[in-house]
């Protein structure tokens, strides 16, 4: 058993970032999007051909507005009135003499 106490490691600055990296350009992911025939829809999807041409930190407001309309399409299916119901059979009971 030794009594020697280890000596501390030197104390290291953090890395500093290279004055000259730049992060590269915006560029196109090529993410096909294929039209689906519904208006709404197919604009929401050009919109995110928005996002190629911006830096990382612009895309959340690009994917936060598709979703918004992409949301309000499928709600406004469910507000649209569907075909009229077949009209019942009637009942045994509605025949009148």
């Amino acid at each position: 058993m030794s009594d020697a106490v280890p000596e501390p490691e030197p104390e290291t600055e953090p890395e500093q970032a290279d004055p000259g990296y730049e992060p590269a350009a915006p560029a196109p992911l090529g993410v096909p999007r294929d039209p689906t025939g519904n208006a709404e829809v197919d604009a929401g999807l050009a919109r995110l051909a928005d996002a190629d041409h911006l830096a990382t930190d612009g895309h959340v407001e690009v994917y936060e507005d598709v979703h918004r309309g992409l949301r309000d399409a499928l709600t406004a299916l469910d507000t649209r009135p569907g075909p009229p119901a077949p009209p019942s059979p009637p009942s045994p009971y509605d025949r009148r003499s």
